[in-house]
């Protein structure tokens, strides 16, 4: 096993570490208690004594979970969301063969395992980019495609993979499965090139393909967990995707996360709750593996509902969790409020799901409840998570966009959503921030995040932000519709060449989603 090259520590005054080194520290932070949030007694217990199954059901039952997002579900935020509270948590999609060309690699300064490519796999003009970029120097070593902690993370991780064959499939689980617990295959992406490249939705299309894949993983992965998600496939009818998720349960899934929207819907309007929920309580009736939802469950109040009308085994948050990842916070039910949210769930029995969607919903589990904490301190802790780990500047600062914005929120969720902050900070202030640094002051971080076993003074050695290439344009958010034409026009060029079905290519193809640059990397082989 190599070991991680080291570095001496970064001697520029505008070090993220430099800036918060002095500074009084909250307590909760840098002088964590014993025992952290997200080191629970299942993380020491031996996953790997117990059968697929019966790890996927301790994974995955009454489990709060943190969706696999791209370029959001790294490292930082996966961690920020134990720290939360959250159960389980899913790394980004990473496409089958951008894992094939990395080097694992254990990186002792960190603590954290490291999956990097290795920078001559690269064409000449990214690696003069990556040898340029003075933000985040160690980009010259290679681009960081996985970084896992395998203290924090442990029996707590799912890795999600996009794929359309079982053989890549199959080779790309073996490489990193013995770092985490369970793999996950996307069949719900819509993207024109994860679609394109037969994977993601596609799959809802071909269930003989899709049951291949899960079947393939199961057989090999003798004591891992597999799983699937998926979206719904009709709007309306619960057949369909009855049908389809039951025939993946044949194959050997052994949970299923389920979508609240059909391909085509937008994410600002509506997920379809009445059709998710009837698809939900059909399963719970015949099958046995954890069903698992996902869908605008934007406050406690939603995730209690939802898990009451469908009698799902866990729920699972995408953009409410970047819009407050506090959401995890489950709080201690007191007898008197938990009397006072069952009167009020028996009340809602009779409100219909479109009309509980569109409801400003208050008290103890509303927009508003006391267990959220400040989205300024939650954008604060999420930039010094991101310090601790060395992740991308540029990564960090499209995660800290998304954070501030709600565009791709529901309409109807838009007016109960607050989106300002104590230092009144803004999109354009955070665009102009070209480095980590930029981001500790602009949003005055004053504590960083200790490694286990590792004291504050030694955490001053840390070094500005590590590589990992994710492309990211201001533009995004600061010229939203302009942008997003641009790349439809790009993508329509590329998918418009000769050999654009081809998987392989050079470092420069991208898969381009709808939030502004690619998901993966396809490295040629």
């Amino acid at each position: 096993m190599s070991k991680m090259e080291q570095h001496p520590p970064s001697t520029d005054d505008d070090s993220p570490i430099d800036l918060l080194q002095d500074a009084q520290a909250p307590h909760s932070l840098q002088n964590p208690p014993s025992q952290l949030p997200y080191c629970s007694s299942s993380s020491s217990m031996d996953l790997s004594q117990l059968s697929p199954q019966e790890a996927a059901n301790h994974l995955f039952c009454n489990s709060e979970i943190l969706a696999p997002m791209v370029r959001a579900s790294t490292i930082p935020l996966r961690t920020l969301a134990l720290s939360h509270g959250a159960d389980l948590v899913y790394t980004e999609e990473l496409v089958d063969r951008s894992i094939f060309p990395t080097e694992r690699l254990i990186n002792t300064e960190l603590g954290t395992i490291d999956y990097r490519v290795p920078k001559h796999t690269y064409s000449l003009k990214v690696q003069k980019r990556m040898a340029a970029d003075k933000d985040n120097p160690d980009s010259k070593d290679g681009a960081i495609l996985l970084r896992i902690d395998p203290l924090v993370e442990r029996n707590k991780l799912i890795y999600q993979i996009g794929t359309g064959e079982s053989n890549f499939a199959l080779e790309a689980a073996t490489k990193v499965i013995g770092d985490v617990n369970g793999m996950d295959v996307n069949m719900g992406c819509p993207k024109k090139f994860s679609v394109s490249g037969g994977m993601g939705s596609a799959l809802l299309g071909d269930v003989k393909r899709a049951c291949d894949i899960i079947s393939t993983l199961r057989r090999n992965l003798s004591n891992k967990p597999v799983s699937a998600k998926i979206r719904l496939l009709d709007p309306d009818d619960p057949r369909p995707t009855l049908d389809f998720v039951r025939a993946l349960i044949r194959a050997g899934a052994n949970a299923i996360t389920i979508h609240g929207r059909v391909v085509g819907d937008e994410s600002h309007t509506m997920a379809r709750w009445p059709t998710l929920v009837e698809v939900v309580r059909q399963l719970k009736q015949t099958e046995s593996v954890p069903i698992i939802v996902n869908g605008d469950l934007y406050t406690r109040a939603d995730i209690q509902e939802m898990k009451r009308r469908s009698g799902c085994d866990g729920v699972m948050l995408a953009r409410p969790a970047l819009y407050n990842i506090s959401l995890f916070q489950k709080g201690e039910d007191k007898e008197e409020s938990a009397s006072s949210n069952e009167k009020e769930c028996k009340q809602d029995d009779e409100i219909p799901l479109p009309q509980f969607q569109k409801t400003n919903h208050t008290g103890h589990y509303g927009y508003n409840s006391p267990l959220l904490h400040s989205r300024t301190k939650i954008v604060q802790e999420y930039i010094a998570h991101c310090v601790r780990y060395r992740a991308h500047s540029k990564n960090a600062k499209y995660v800290v966009c998304e954070m501030m914005n709600s565009r791709r929120a529901p309409t109807n969720r838009i007016p109960f959503l607050n989106m300002a902050f104590e230092g009144g900070q803004t999109i354009q202030t955070v665009c102009k921030a070209r480095s980590l640094g930029d981001l500790v002051k602009v949003w005055d971080v004053k504590w960083t995040i200790p490694k286990h076993g590792k004291d504050e003074k030694s955490m001053t050695q840390d070094k500005d932000a590590e590589g990992d290439l994710h492309n990211y344009d201001d533009r995004y958010f600061l010229d939203a519709d302009k942008f997003r034409q641009e790349r439809k026009d790009a993508v329509d060029a590329v998918l418009a060449s000769p050999g654009a079905s081809k998987l392989e290519g050079d470092e420069d193809e991208k898969k381009t989603e709808d939030d502004g640059g690619p998901a993966t990397k396809r490295t040629k082989l």
